[in-house]
């Protein structure tokens, strides 16, 4: 009873004129890997793309993902939000899984999803082995009214500080690492030299 929602309409507009969801690893764009974890788990998968990046839709061809091109791209995180909201089934959760945290794994996921079936309620968000809040955040059905509602750029943030959410430790810093410019890439790629 969970969709995950893949919010990938951004505009990248810190790594230009480089697009940081193409950005390669072990050849394979991000934004494809993030999606092919996201498949693994038995779920529906939801991507919002921008419109004026196709070359992202080509990064997707072949999966068994719904892309859904948001003209509102614009409005930022709450666009994807939004739509993720109003295109899942009613009774489903939401699992947002940010496409730019590359060490976010099929079992990262998989336990969010276990914990979110245990307390389907609640919000459930993942954390650092030391317990820093991070990503993925799973929002359940109950606050679908309140997602269709959200504006600019700061996600989920509104409702998360509303609603305490309960946290999941996920190994190591994979909750909190997100690359977003060049220097994160090339930082991650020489910690992470078999990745490249």
């Amino acid at each position: 009873m969970v969709t995950i929602l893949i919010p990938a309409a951004g505009a990248s507009s810190r790594m230009a004129p480089r697009d940081k969801l193409l950005e390669t690893i072990g050849g394979v764009a991000l934004l494809r890997r993030q999606v092919l974890r996201a498949l693994a788990t038995g779920c529906e998968v939801l991507v919002t793309l921008p419109p004026d990046r196709p070359d992202r839709a080509v990064a997707l061809l072949g999966l068994d993902c719904k892309q859904h091109i948001l003209p509102d791209a614009a409005d930022g995180m709450s666009a994807s939000l939004r739509h993720g909201a109003k295109a899942a089934p009613k009774t489903h959760a939401l699992l947002v899984l940010l496409p730019d945290m590359p060490e976010i794994e099929t079992e990262d996921i998989a336990r969010l999803i276990a914990a979110h079936d245990e307390t389907p309620d609640q919000v459930i968000r993942a954390s650092d082995a030391d317990g820093t809040p991070g990503h993925p955040v799973v929002l359940p059905a109950r606050l679908r009214e309140k997602v269709t509602r959200l504006t600019g750029d700061r996600g989920a943030r509104p409702l998360l500080e509303q609603d305490p959410a309960r946290l999941v430790a996920l190994p190591g810093r994979r909750a909190l690492i997100d690359l977003d410019t060049p220097a994160d890439w090339n930082n991650w790629r020489a910690e992470n030299p078999d990745q490249a």
